[in-house]
């Protein structure tokens, strides 16, 4: 029963994750909108926070696993932004998640002794492959720029894989509302600079306030549910579910902001969903 509630949880993360990186890519300055939405968070979240701090006894080793998620999440949202810049959202987004898909079951095995069956990495397989086939890296001439945005991607997505392995262990002294505030501390000090030296946070305020106020409920409250969802089922198993993002993202990218290729990325999300239900029936 539990890895059924997980499992919707996820598939809601997936929705409100693609729809705020959707925003994030329609935005003017990327990290100006960005640091928005982490600002508006971080006053919310704070009270979660310090009631954390207050009860839980810290150690060297929590210590260090914060101070590790809160790189990781910096690293991440400053490589997302470039990415956004550089590339499609229906191209960059599948690369960036497809790598994570790919690393994040690896790991967690690993250093959780958690297990796939025969068929859970045959819908792992099936994921991997389509998401990265909508990122177009089969087919794309592998030029200097390509090369440019695959390697942000890519590191965009060791980002993730970092702290969501992370985030794992924080979550069990941390409640998943008191975890979410590192990620909005990392985004308000990383951003910061970048945001209020460009001159457009203003003008992004004046055209984006809607989108701002929305994705500061859509950027914390995904990965709140899939924190929720990380203490009801084994991170193997869900974390390519979230994947399902990327189905999403690919046809907003194709819908709305008018990205090419059309007709292939529908193809390969349809294998990318055969594949999470493989894996979550049979994984």
């Amino acid at each position: 029963m539990n890895e059924t509630y997980a499992l919707f949880l996820v598939i809601a993360s997936a929705f409100t994750h693609s729809l705020w990186n959707l925003f994030t890519k329609k935005s003017i300055h990327k990290e100006s909108f960005l640091w928005s939405i982490q600002t508006i968070a971080c006053v919310v979240f704070m009270p979660f926070f310090v009631r954390d701090l207050l009860t839980v006894d810290l150690g060297i080793k929590q210590v260090a696993l914060m101070i590790a998620s809160f790189l990781f999440q910096g690293l991440y949202l400053i490589l997302l932004t470039k990415a956004y810049r550089i590339g499609e959202m229906s191209q960059v987004y599948p690369m960036m998640r497809g790598s994570a898909a790919l690393l994040i079951p690896i790991v967690s095995m690993i250093l959780y002794h958690e297990r796939l069956s025969m068929y859970g990495w045959i819908g792992l397989s099936l994921i991997v492959v389509g998401l990265f086939a909508l990122s177009g890296i089969y087919t794309t001439r592998m030029d200097r720029k390509f090369m440019i945005i695959f390697v942000t991607a890519l590191g965009v997505g060791l980002s993730i894989t970092g702290y969501t392995l992370v985030d794992k262990s924080i979550l069990g002294f941390l409640s998943p509302l008191g975890l979410l505030q590192i990620s909005n501390i990392s985004g308000l000090l990383f951003l910061g600079i970048p945001a209020l030296r460009s001159g457009k946070l203003k003008p992004e305020w004046k055209l984006n306030w809607k989108t701002i106020l929305v994705g500061s409920v859509l950027a914390p409250g995904s990965y709140l549910l899939f924190l929720v969802a990380m203490q009801l089922a084994p991170l193997s198993h869900i974390s390519p579910i979230r994947e399902f993002s990327i189905v999403i993202g690919s046809v907003l990218g194709i819908l709305i902001l008018k990205e090419k290729q059309g007709g292939t990325r529908v193809l390969f999300s349809f294998v990318i969903t055969a594949g999470m239900i493989t894996l979550s029936l049979w994984g």
